[in-house]
């Protein structure tokens, strides 16, 4: 790995963990812009505890070394929610700055997904 992508990796992952750790405890106290955007998307409340716990994890399984497995699913958990946000906020018609955020994440995450060492990679194995 080069030293220009171990510092894209690693600048991409500690805002990505950063912004994931930030939303997720905003969302595990359930603070109010929060709960207007859900009711604004048609969301249960409860669906801010469930996001924000795996936002959490999924923030730890990235950071931690080795796990190459647990990450793939942490990095997809990330693209799956942020996919969704974007998607979320197209159907309700909402203006472009709600697109900001999740937008943001999700670039992030592609990036340190991208980057990533490979001892942070699964190794396939041929059949």
């Amino acid at each position: 790995m080069t030293k220009r992508n171990k510092i894209m990796y690693w600048v991409a992952t500690l805002w990505l963990a950063l912004g994931m750790t930030s939303t997720g405890i905003v969302q595990l106290m359930h603070l109010e812009e929060e709960t207007t955007m859900m009711q604004h998307l048609g969301y249960p409340l409860y669906f801010l505890t469930l996001i924000g716990i795996w936002k959490l994890l999924g923030v730890v399984a990235v950071l931690m070394p080795r796990l190459p497995i647990l990450k793939e699913w942490a990095y997809a958990g990330f693209f799956f929610t942020m996919t969704g946000a974007l998607f979320s906020h197209a159907m309700v018609g909402d203006e472009g700055i709600s697109y900001f955020g999740p937008g943001l994440l999700l670039g992030l995450t592609l990036i340190s997904w991208y980057f990533r060492p490979s001892d942070r990679k699964t190794q396939s194995h041929p059949i």
